[in-house]
């Protein structure tokens, strides 16, 4: 890896943290600078503005998170084994060692940039999408292979996981007590494990 990438990949994961603890508006290029110990032309031979160098750094927190995803999944061959994964994945940022410092990406920038920065909400839009579409993807085939009942709606699972989740994460960071993301993580398990089970309970029935 040449000087000058290796020197992109620090600010970029410098700029990841800080914008992840301090958001989009609160952290200035005084504060890259120091987190970085470049000067501002160093800074602005790779970006050529915050919002740019913001974008690129939102792409790495992104691509950090997604990847604990594909790591935790994995070898796992059954849906419902699959969807646990990535809960525990969550549980994993509350009790372990996050990926990046501030709590989840995703959920930071979409309240910071709701109504004040189209292009960073875009952005978060795209990830969420992402990471939707994963789940999706997991459900649905889990439905074509006949370890999910037909009645489940993929989408609906995702958007009742993805809350779950982030609203668990939410309240773990704000009280500082990781037994939020516990209840919320087995309550979810449960909820997946029943998915596995309604074609038998219907076909019972």
């Amino acid at each position: 890896m040449s000087k000058a990438k290796i020197t992109r990949e620090k600010i970029l994961r410098k700029a990841a943290e800080l914008f992840n603890q301090k958001g989009y508006s609160g952290v200035s290029m005084s504060d890259i600078m120091q987190a970085t110990g470049l000067q501002k032309g160093g800074i602005y031979n790779h970006f050529q503005s915050k919002e740019e160098l913001a974008l690129h750094a939102l792409d790495l927190a992104f691509n950090l998170v997604n990847q604990r995803f594909l790591d935790a999944i994995k070898g796992k061959t059954h849906a419902i084994e699959r969807l646990q994964a990535i809960t525990s994945v969550y549980l994993s940022f509350v009790l372990g060692e996050p990926l990046i410092p501030g709590g989840c990406p995703i959920l930071n920038t979409a309240i910071e940039s709701d109504d004040t920065n189209l292009v960073l909400r875009a952005k978060t839009q795209e990830a969420m999408n992402s990471w939707r579409q994963l789940i999706c993807q997991i459900i649905e085939k889990g439905i074509a292979e006949g370890e999910i009942s037909q009645a489940v709606e993929a989408d609906v699972v995702a958007t009742i996981l993805i809350a779950n989740l982030e609203g668990a994460l939410m309240m773990s960071q704000l009280y500082r007590k990781g037994i939020h993301m516990e209840r919320v993580v087995e309550h979810l398990n449960q909820y997946l494990t029943s998915l596995s089970s309604l074609k038998e309970e219907l076909e019972y029935r």
